[in-house]
């Protein structure tokens, strides 16, 4: 699993789609059609948090990046994301793999990674490109790439992994994203369908959570 997380007072998981015949400026989104619910919970010591399955070659993915950081940086929440390539994009499984490299050296340089693949995703067309995109982001962050991104099959594993939970979870779309938050009686979650809707679906949440303590807050 991939973690951006924010420090929070609350947990939030999130659901968007990006699917084949999805318009790239629709509004709204299809509710899905959860068969398991085990990972929408807060992770540790969080109340509410945005939990997202995300796809580094999809166009919404790329057009909600932006939107969901201002979000959870506005409302001092967690930002967990997941792998979720989609079989018909031929270069996300790799771009999610790099992305774990770079995770492997620090998360906040795994994150600027993701950031620069979906501001620069039209111009990374097939996984040369996006080979040589990768070099350029390593250089220009004094990184030196190995001959072999993952010998070991670390990173690949992983997000399989990731892909495995969401279809165990009946996700069919990226972005994938709900709103969870910790509550007196239990976890609760709401699917965000509406890009706009984001920063009142947080605040549902966080009111269902109640007041974060310092620590939460992280002061």
């Amino acid at each position: 699993m991939a973690h951006r997380l924010l420090r929070t007072s609350a947990l939030i998981v999130l659901t968007l789609g990006s699917t084949l015949g999805l318009v790239a400026h629709a509004d709204d989104w299809k509710p899905t059609s959860l068969n398991d619910t085990s990972a929408l919970k807060p992770p540790p010591g969080a109340k509410v948090a945005i939990v997202e399955f995300m796809d580094l070659e999809c166009p919404v993915c790329a057009q909600m990046d932006p939107i969901v950081e201002k979000a959870a940086a506005d409302h001092h929440v967690a930002w967990e994301h997941h792998d979720f390539p989609l079989p018909y994009h031929n270069w996300s499984f790799a771009a999610a793999v790099n992305a774990r490299f770079f995770d492997s050296k620090s998360p906040s340089l795994g994150n600027e990674y993701r950031a620069a693949v979906f501001a620069n995703q039209s111009s990374i067309d097939n996984v040369s490109v996006l080979a040589q995109f990768t070099q350029k982001f390593a250089a220009a962050h004094h990184i030196d790439l190995p001959f072999i991104m993952d010998p070991g099959g670390k990173f690949d594993a992983e997000v399989k992994a990731d892909r495995a939970l969401g279809q165990r979870m009946g996700i069919a779309r990226t972005p994938t994203i709900w709103v969870v938050a910790q509550t007196p009686s239990g976890p609760t979650y709401a699917e965000l369908l509406n890009r706009n809707g984001l920063d009142d679906l947080i605040a549902e949440e966080q009111a269902k959570a109640g007041p974060a303590t310092k620590k939460q807050r992280g002061e």
